[in-house]
């Protein structure tokens, strides 16, 4: 869905983008053949969805509908207030921001001066490892993961705040700290498609779902204060340090997950009996059993449930994403979308 702009306008400037050779020192993007759409994320693509990213907010003031609307979503705390300076009480200023000490000392009122907090950091952590290369439906889910990514990365840039990122497969992290500009989105979207477009199956890629908590290490380190961190991620790997490491981060700071899932981790497809296997490990499944259909579903039921439940306690609001849609789409109904929403 386009907002606000025509498909002309839109590819002009798309192509303005590609042949601004200065954004990609390394080379530009690979164009994605239509047969690869939805099993590569598509960097054109990524660039669209900035004509997207309108109509929702990371910010505590939520349409009813939103995900993070209420008591039990996020304690997202938006900007706050830096201290400007003490001076004389002017008839109008806020009497609860006198202070007391001082007027009682010189004996004539005086006010604290504050100023908005304009600026709260973004780092969106992006999941591209082995385990997200896989999709039944509209696409991978390390596409969806990458559409995710690049919204909300849009979406910090026009609410005039700094932007950054983290994207890991299993071997590396590729740290872009954060910046207030559109060639710093830009080097996000690439770098993210870099990752994207190694994933294959059949080569010398090693699972390491160690990456996850690895990557939530650098985090620690990185986001000292007041960031607004956004892992998106299957959460392959994800164990006891891994929640260490999310609580350490949200003390100080706001966190949002975005859960990437396949509708074949919720339900099992009906085949029979099939011989499933983990690499080593070999089992037959009798799919067309109601127990094991019940069972399956079940666990993945379970895992959502165990997971909004951890965070929810911790003000971690859980978006859950699913590769039978793009994310812009999801993303904007789970947070109430509304088409006078302007600020991130």
């Amino acid at each position: 869905m386009v907002l606000f702009y025509g498909n002309q306008h839109i590819d002009k400037r798309i192509n303005e983008v590609r042949m601004n050779l200065s954004v990609f020192p390394r080379g530009r993007p690979r164009t994605i053949p239509p047969e690869e759409k939805g099993v590569y994320a598509d960097f054109d693509e990524l660039i669209r969805i900035q004509f997207q990213a309108q109509g929702f907010s990371f910010l505590p003031k939520q349409p009813i509908h939103s995900l993070l609307s209420g008591r039990h979503a996020s304690r997202l705390r938006g900007r706050g207030l830096n201290f400007e300076e003490i001076r004389r009480y002017f008839p109008g200023d806020d009497i609860r921001n006198m202070d007391w000490k001082v007027t009682a000392r010189t004996k004539k009122p005086h006010t604290r001066v504050y100023t908005e907090e304009r600026d709260r950091p973004a780092i969106y952590i992006v999941d591209q490892r082995l385990s997200m290369f896989f999709g039944s439906d509209v696409a991978m889910k390390s596409v969806i993961a990458a559409e995710a990514a690049a919204l909300g990365a849009w979406r910090t840039m026009s609410a005039g705040d700094r932007v950054g990122a983290l994207i890991f497969n299993d071997a590396h992290i590729a740290e872009i700290k954060p910046h207030r500009s559109r060639k710093r989105v830009m080097r996000i979207l690439q770098t993210i498609v870099e990752k994207n477009h190694l994933l294959k199956i059949g080569t010398e890629i090693t699972p390491d779902p160690g990456m996850l908590n690895r990557v939530l290490e650098k985090t620690v380190h990185l986001a000292k204060h007041d960031y607004l961190i956004v892992l998106i991620s299957d959460l392959n790997g994800a164990d006891a340090e891994t929640e260490r490491l999310l609580s350490l981060i949200a003390r100080h700071n706001d966190v949002m997950v975005g859960l990437i899932y396949d509708v074949l981790e919720t339900r099992m497809p009906k085949g029979g009996k099939l011989v499933v296997s983990e690499g080593e490990l070999q089992l037959e499944v009798d799919t067309s059993s109601g127990k094991v259909q019940k069972d399956f579903a079940e666990i993945f039921d379970k895992r959502l449930k165990e997971a909004n439940e951890w965070l929810g306690k911790r003000g971690i609001p859980l978006l859950p994403l699913n590769t039978s849609e793009g994310a812009a789409l999801q993303v904007r109904h789970l947070l109430g979308y509304s088409p006078r929403t302007r600020r991130a």
